[in-house]
């Protein structure tokens, strides 16, 4: 696995590209709604290695594993809940089989819709919900580890704990925020950013925000508060809810990565899209920033 400055090091030779969406292109190969990913993924591997040798031909030299939500709390629904070191290192073992090259990245996210609070009552549980995950990630060969969509500092925390406890390298950590920078917990960004890079963070930003022509100013906002390689991974744009309940996103991939252009200038080193973009979206981003 990749250390914090072995991360950093290959960014001296240019920006890092992500890649794009995962769910909502396996809704359009055939993966039903609301269903749990992992398992789907599991048992269609096939759609998984299609979408992510697209996005390695579009450009992208780190591809996510599908293991969003592969926590022990997150799969008790579909009763894999004493297969979670398994499943996380079954779905990186299968990303790395289309990777050709890439480095493969163990995906974590939020607990919030699990979890009824976050403090010192239920942190342990956090950190072991967490640290079973990455003992799983690493046990697959994940290069390093991306918490992505975090909604509140405490679960970044236990991430890094987790990730501590578990001798984990590069771990980048990205939050859910606001155009002005402030999470939707009501706190600033900024602030807690500098703290995960102080505390070891291979790098640190946001996903799952809007782009939109205030984009690169909220890279500019957060690259003010760190040094540390920035991170964004932005949607397709602002979604439009069909009338079936599903967002669809227009934004095209010119236009994106038009913008991702800008938040490249601003700063941003490490690149990706998130809800609504494909690999077409990540192709002209590469064009744009490489």
């Amino acid at each position: 696995m990749l250390t914090a400055q072995e991360l950093q090091a290959k960014l001296a030779a240019g920006p890092l590209i992500l890649d794009g969406a995962t769910g909502s292109n396996l809704i359009k190969a055939g993966m039903p709604r609301g269903c749990c990913t992992e398992e789907w993924v599991l048992n269609n591997p096939e759609a998984l290695r299609t979408l992510q040798r697209a996005y390695r031909e579009a450009g992208s030299d780190i591809l996510y594993a599908p293991t969003f939500q592969a926590q022990p709390i997150a799969l008790e629904r579909v009763h894999l809940a004493k297969q979670t070191e398994a499943v996380n290192a079954a779905l990186v073992a299968l990303t790395r089989s289309a990777a050709e090259g890439a480095l493969v990245a163990g995906n974590l996210t939020t607990l919030a819709v699990y979890m009824d609070s976050f403090d010192e009552a239920n942190f342990d549980e956090l950190v072991e919900n967490y640290r079973r995950q990455i003992h799983g990630l690493l046990d697959g060969g994940a290069d390093l580890l991306a918490a992505e969509t975090l909604m509140y500092p405490t679960e970044a925390e236990a991430i890094l704990t987790a990730a501590e406890l578990e001798g984990a390298g590069a771990v980048l950590y990205t939050f859910t925020m606001q155009s002005d920078g402030s999470l939707f917990s009501g706190r600033e960004a900024g602030p807690i950013l500098a703290e995960l890079a102080h505390a070891g963070a291979a790098a640190v930003g946001f996903n799952c925000v809007n782009a939109d022509f205030s984009l690169p100013g909220l890279v500019s906002k957060l690259r003010r508060f760190t040094d540390a390689p920035l991170v964004c991974k932005p949607n397709a744009g602002m979604p439009v809810i069909s009338p079936a309940g599903i967002p669809e996103y227009a934004m095209s991939p010119a236009d994106f990565a038009a913008i991702q252009a800008d938040c490249r200038a601003m700063g941003a080193s490490i690149l990706g899209g998130c809800c609504g973009t494909t690999p077409a979206h990540i192709r002209a981003m590469v064009e744009k920033v490489k």
